[in-house]
């Protein structure tokens, strides 16, 4: 269950803030704001559900997208390097993930065999087991995205992709 940090409000702020950007801004500033605003509290609504759903695994949201890049891969370890990458992150955040994951028994830190420069992150068999119970429990509650349709969810990947593609956030 979602914590609250308040009771619901009476009204929609993002709908209040859109009626006084257009009296202040116009019509055509509002639209922007607005989704903008809408996406940021759909990500913190979304990672609280997410991290409230992990803590059995003593995981958050972001360690969890880490793990599961180690259990994805061919070989269950990746250079930290292309860790950050992939998940599109600065390589410190990466140590205090990885951090995160061989403090719990999840992920190892091993040399690379045949460049000393690389560090491997290494899924470990606790790991594994943990990364499955995880997926299963976030999937038992659709990512938290409740009560959206699956029509729903995919057309926002289609929309976002096409905001990502133009920042290029990847090769198109």
């Amino acid at each position: 269950m979602l914590r609250r940090l308040s009771d619901p409000l009476s009204f929609d702020p993002i709908e209040e803030a859109g009626r006084q950007w257009r009296t202040h801004w116009g019509a055509a500033s509002a639209p922007p704001m607005m989704a903008v605003t809408s996406i940021m509290r759909a990500q913190q609504i979304l990672i609280a559900r997410l991290n409230d759903a992990l803590v059995p695994f003593e995981l958050t949201f972001p360690r969890y997208e880490a793990l599961m890049l180690l259990f994805l891969s061919r070989r269950g370890s990746l250079p930290l390097g292309k860790m950050g990458a992939r998940l599109q992150v600065h390589p410190a955040s990466v140590t205090n993930l990885i951090d995160g994951l061989e403090k719990r028994g999840y992920a190892t830190r091993t040399p690379h065999p045949s460049d000393r420069r690389t560090t491997l992150a290494t899924i470990s068999e606790r790991g594994r087991e943990v990364a499955g119970a995880a997926t299963e429990a976030l999937n038992a509650i659709r990512f938290g995205t409740q009560p959206l349709r699956v029509a729903d969810l995919d057309a926002t990947t289609a929309v976002l992709r096409r905001l990502r593609a133009g920042a290029h956030d990847f090769e198109t």
